[in-house]
């Protein structure tokens, strides 16, 4: 993102890849149905720095022998870092007094990592954690292509010249670029097909669309291309961002080989703009408007996105249209104030510009800075969640019949079932899986760093105790405080094995980001034997089967699949003895309503309610449990505590149904304990 204006060799049409691609990242983010694959931004951006940087390099090296590395630094430091620390420690400041304090926590962190460079890795290691990667999203996530591009020019002037002296030996240059573009582009497409979720963030998969940039800047003299055929690379370049951008969604592997369409397109455009002279997009490309956009790219870039997520909490209210203009306009000023007044004057001010170690210094103290703001944040949060705490165990204190579910209970005849929630904000206090002081974890059951087995003996040291189990994924942990309750109501030894994103079914399966088929076979069987061999006298089971798709590959209806991947686990259990309880899912919450809504609408949060045709969508568990002809199986379907005849809410009985995005809030878990008690007694436990 180098270069401006009036610079020697500057080139507009260069600015107005920057332009393109900024504008395809700021309009996927505010308005992500309109360019669905607007993220392939982040790759042109990429080509560009490998071009503009290694053409750099290159000539000082033929002019001096040589790179002055830390001169090199230096440059980079006073061009990205004044910016990009200002606008974390805006970001600090604007989480403290508009986001919801459990976001604090993963905001602080994310803001370290971005100032030490290190947000992408940090992306990684937490998109295939599940209950990480359900997060929502920090005020410094795209920091993640900065990192990148930092980890790029830390690495890339020491490669050039450990490839050899350039000036002497320049025929080695570009076959080793070629290598390593090969190895980083294979490595991508073998990374994304089997680790989607990271693949998208770590650097070893990003590397070779730097090379290519950096293939075209070594070989510039010999690209220069006659004016038909620049005319014919330019049109086929543009063609394929754009094509990328409109054509590309979330469910796109992605960046795999599939980024070579926006990276090679972006090279294209590059190499024809070798030939002198106009071309024929330079009345649009050149003109003042684009070049603009262009020249603000960087903190256009850095403003947009924590711009966009905390306004809905700034105003109180979702984004329309007309808000989205507006705060698209409040970004384009904000980031040409801060590229007038931050950015040319951090890259000229002349202290720094003398002193290459007083500028390392100057970023050191930034770092410092920012992780000490960041600090503060975390600080506060800590002290939040300790009054969490309190005002959690001071509604359970005062709750009455009409408290949480009880309040869908007709016998109640409570006034106002959908009326304020009393916590609104869903921090620890309110996590489901959160265990009893009786849990114990099974180290024997391990899987990788998961120990999904725990044993909770709420006996008494009764050794005829009832045997009761939990098994399945994250959607059968969230019913676990309910069953806490009720196991130590009837002094239950109550198992629970849950492994999350992995259905408790023998099938193959795609979905959810975490775990992988094959592992989650493996431990679903070990674990069906090892429950049967217990012998318990019920076992109850949940799970995500409406985005845990079975795919056995015969394109059969999910139902039917499924049946043949339960039924036989089910009459296991059965034939030891156990009755099987089917828990249906509840009702959608972040597919069917803004994951926001009740923190936007805390006075009225009926206004969250939601069809209940949208919220509770067929549930392949729930219909192959409803059909079942086991008479050991039998299914509990509680969507009448979410949902009245018509619509699904998000609070009931001043109490948030839901923790995040798909999963209960502990709290609400509780006060369903009575209802499925009463239809465990129903059922004929």
């Amino acid at each position: 993102m180098t270069g401006a204006t009036g610079s020697p060799g500057f080139r507009t049409d260069i600015q107005a890849l920057r332009a393109v691609a900024v504008a395809a990242v700021v309009v996927n983010h505010f308005w992500p149905s309109a360019m669905t694959g607007g993220y392939i931004g982040v790759d042109v951006f990429f080509v560009i720095s490998g071009y503009l940087i290694t053409s750099h390099l290159d000539r000082e090296i033929v002019r001096t022998g040589r790179v002055r590395i830390g001169q090199f630094y230096a440059r980079r430091v006073r061009r990205l870092l004044p910016a990009a620390f200002l606008v974390l420690g805006v970001s600090v400041v604007l989480a403290y007094f508009l986001l919801p304090y459990p976001r604090w926590k993963a905001n602080a962190g994310e803001v370290v990592a971005s100032a030490l460079y290190w947000e992408n890795w940090l992306l990684a290691a937490k998109s295939v954690n599940y209950s990480a990667s359900r997060e929502a999203a920090s005020l410094v996530q795209h920091y993640w292509s900065l990192s990148v591009e930092e980890q790029f020019y830390l690495f890339w002037p020491l490669l050039l010249l450990g490839l050899g002296r350039i000036g002497a030996r320049r025929a080695f240059v570009v076959p080793g670029l070629a290598v390593l573009c090969l190895l980083s582009l294979g490595f991508s497409v073998w990374w994304t097909i089997t680790s989607p979720s990271p693949a998208y963030f770590v650097t070893p998969a990003r590397v070779w669309e730097f090379a290519l940039g950096a293939g075209v800047a070594l070989a510039a003299s010999r690209l220069v291309l006659p004016r038909t055929p620049a005319f014919l690379a330019s049109f086929a370049g543009l063609a394929m961002i754009f094509a990328a951008a409109f054509r590309y969604d979330h469910h796109t592997p992605f960046p795999g080989y599939l980024a070579l369409v926006p990276a090679v397109g972006t090279a294209l455009v590059i190499v024809s703009g070798l030939r002198p002279g106009r071309q024929w997009h330079t009345f649009l490309t050149a003109s003042r408007p684009v070049q603009f956009l262009g020249d603000i790219s960087y903190s256009l870039y850095l403003w947009h996105w924590p711009v966009l997520l905390v306004a809905p909490f700034a105003l109180k209210r979702e984004l329309t249209l007309p808000w989205s203009l507006g705060l698209t306009a409040l970004s384009v000023v904000l980031a040409w104030l801060t590229k007038v007044l931050v950015e040319d004057r951090g890259r000229t001010w002349t202290p720094l510009v003398s002193s290459p170690k007083l500028t390392l210094t100057a970023m050191v103290t930034g770092m410092a800075l920012v992780a000490g703001l960041a600090g503060g944040l975390q600080w506060t949060y800590a002290r939040h969640v300790a009054q969490a705490e309190r005002d959690v165990a001071a509604a359970e204190a005062h709750r009455t019949a009409c408290y949480g579910a009880g309040a869908m209970v007709g016998a109640n005849d409570c006034k106002d079932p959908f009326g304020p929630a009393f916590v609104t904000e869903m921090g620890p206090a309110n996590e489901y899986w959160r265990l009893a002081d009786e849990c114990v974890k099974i180290e024997e059951d391990r899987v990788g760093a998961d120990l999904p087995t725990k044993v909770c003996d709420f006996s008494g040291g009764n050794p005829s105790a009832e045997k009761v189990w939990l098994v399945g994924d994250s959607h059968a942990e969230q019913w676990q405080a309910a069953l806490f309750q009720l196991a130590r109501e009837n002094r239950w030894v109550f198992k629970v094995s849950v492994l999350g994103a992995c259905p408790f079914a023998d099938i193959g399966f795609y979905g959810l980001p975490g775990k992988n088929s094959r592992m989650c076979l493996d431990w679903s069987a070990r674990m069906a034997e090892k429950i049967a061999a217990d012998r318990p006298s019920m076992v109850l089971t949940a799970f995500f089967s409406r985005r845990e798709a079975a795919d056995d590959g015969s394109g059969r209806p999910q139902i039917e699949q499924y049946r043949d991947g339960l039924e036989p686990r089910w009459a296991k259990w059965t034939e030891a003895g156990a009755r099987v309880f089917v828990l249906a899912d509840p009702p959608y919450n972040g597919d069917a309503r803004p994951i926001d809504c009740v923190l936007l609408n805390r006075a009225n949060p009926a206004a969250c309610a939601v069809s209940r045709a949208i919220a509770q969508k067929t549930d392949p568990l729930a219909e192959v449990a409803r059909s079942s002809p086991n008479p050991g199986v039998s299914l509990i379907d509680l969507t009448d505590y979410f949902c009245d005849s018509s619509r699904c809410y998000a609070v009931i009985g001043n109490v948030a149904i839901y923790f995040d995005w798909d999963h209960l809030n502990r709290e609400y878990s509780r006060t369903l304990a009575p209802v499925l008690g009463a239809e465990l007694r129903r059922l004929g436990r």
